[in-house]
C-alpha cells in the first residue's frame, strides 16, 4: 500500500516539476524573441481585476500576446495593426514599484487596455506610425 501511495507521489510530483519546467522554458523563448516586450492584457470593464501577465511581439501585420504562465502554444490574443488605435494612456504604478503606462485601445472586437513602460510604448506608436499606407487612393 505504501509502495503504491509513493509511486502515486512520485508520479504527481515528476508532473508539477515538468509542468514547471516547461512554463519557465517557454516564458524564456517568448521573451528572448527580437520585438518582444513584458505587457499585461485586460478588458475595459474589467478595473476591479489586474491585468493578466504576458509577453507582447511585434509580428509583421499584428502584434501577438501570450499569458505569462500558460502551455498554449498559439498566442492568446492578436491585434492586427490595420485596426489597433490608441485611444488613451495614463500613468500606472504597479506593486513592484515599477513605473507602467496604461494604454487604453479598441480594434475590430473592442475596447481594451495594456499595461507597458514608456519605452514600450514607443515602440508600439512607432511600430503603429511606421504602417504602409492601406488607402490606394492616397497613393499618388
Amino acid at each position: 500500500m505504501t509502495t503504491t501511495l509513493l509511486a502515486v507521489l512520485a508520479a504527481v510530483v515528476l508532473t508539477l516539476l515538468v509542468t514547471a519546467v516547461l512554463g519557465a522554458s517557454r516564458l524564456r523563448v517568448l521573451s528572448s524573441r527580437i520585438g518582444s516586450f513584458p505587457c499585461g492584457a485586460r478588458a475595459v470593464g474589467d478595473q476591479a481585476g489586474s491585468p493578466a501577465a504576458g509577453i507582447a511581439h511585434y509580428g509583421a501585420g499584428r502584434i501577438d500576446w501570450w499569458r505569462a504562465w500558460s502551455l498554449a502554444p498559439r498566442p492568446s490574443r492578436s491585434w492586427c495593426r490595420s485596426e489597433l488605435h490608441v485611444v488613451s494612456r495614463s500613468p500606472f504604478v504597479a506593486a513592484g514599484g515599477v513605473d507602467e503606462l496604461v494604454v487604453r485601445c479598441t480594434d475590430g472586437d473592442g475596447e481594451f487596455e495594456l499595461t507597458m513602460t514608456a519605452d514600450a510604448f514607443a515602440g508600439l506608436t512607432a511600430w503603429l506610425e511606421a504602417a504602409p499606407p492601406t488607402d490606394i487612393s492616397r497613393v499618388i
